[in-house]
């Protein structure tokens, strides 16, 4: 027999219950223990928080690293039962994307990052620059992360400080941006000179791209927290699930 997942109350519901309280339609009790209902959906592995979309507006995120495929099908299909949003699975190893490929017929793949059903509307732009090509993965992380939490997103690609010509003729894209995702390894150089070009929000992802001297990104993380640009907030070592998380905030907010 199929599981029974819970159905969590989004923004919209919440406000027209709020609303039904207040003509006098629905008894506040009634509205209490609806609000109350399920505040997470409690799995054999997991407490999976459904409410989380009502709280901050996105719904939770499956890290798929450390957990196994079946795993992360029963938290997707929590999730998905919960509300119409996407789900994001990001850090899925391989077998736990073929996985979630074969279990459903919307999935969007990008590298280690997976979104099982439709997308939003995109609201406002995010622009996610790559200083080099071993960035990639990273900034692929932060741009479909940015797309499932609603956001429209361009990618710049390959536009690191070894040649400022390529950065340069990526002007546009800059200027169209709303928020921009600066991903960079080596020195981590790239986010100081973009904030050298624009007074856009930034966020920049420090990456382990790099020889010795990096120390698996340290190096880069320590250069963009000293940037002389100012302006600029920096996420940790590879997470370019939170520099798409806070750039997707920042366009939807711009988009109004």
């Amino acid at each position: 027999m199929p599981r029974s997942y819970a159905r969590a109350v989004d923004r919209t519901e919440a406000q027209a219950l709020l609303q039904a309280v207040a003509t006098g339609e629905v008894v506040p009790q009634d509205a209490l223990d609806r609000f109350a209902t399920a505040p997470y959906d409690a799995l054999a592995g997991s407490l999976v928080d459904v409410h989380r979309g009502l709280r901050t507006g996105d719904p939770e995120v499956v890290y798929g690293a450390g957990k196994t495929s079946a795993q992360v099908l029963e938290i997707v299909a929590a999730l998905r039962a919960a509300g119409d949003r996407a789900v994001l699975v990001t850090r899925a190893p391989e077998e736990t994307v073929r996985a979630l490929c074969e279990a459903h017929a919307q999935v969007l793949v990008d590298g280690t990052t997976v979104a099982v059903g439709a997308l939003p509307d995109p609201r406002g732009c995010v622009a996610v620059l790559a200083a080099g090509t071993s960035d990639g993965p990273v900034a692929a992380e932060a741009a479909l992360t940015a797309r499932v939490f609603g956001a429209g997103v361009e990618r710049v690609d390959d536009v690191g400080v070894a040649g400022l010509h390529r950065l340069l003729a990526a002007r546009p894209a800059l200027d169209r941006a709303d928020c921009v995702v600066v991903v960079a390894g080596m020195e981590g150089a790239l986010p100081s000179v973009v904030g050298g070009l624009v007074g856009t929000p930034m966020v920049a992802v420090p990456t382990s791209v790099g020889y010795g001297a990096s120390f698996g990104g340290i190096a880069a993380l320590l250069a963009m927290l000293n940037a002389c640009a100012p302006g600029i907030a920096v996420v940790n070592i590879d997470n370019g699930f939170g520099a798409g998380v806070f750039a997707a905030r920042v366009a939807r907010r711009v988009a109004g």
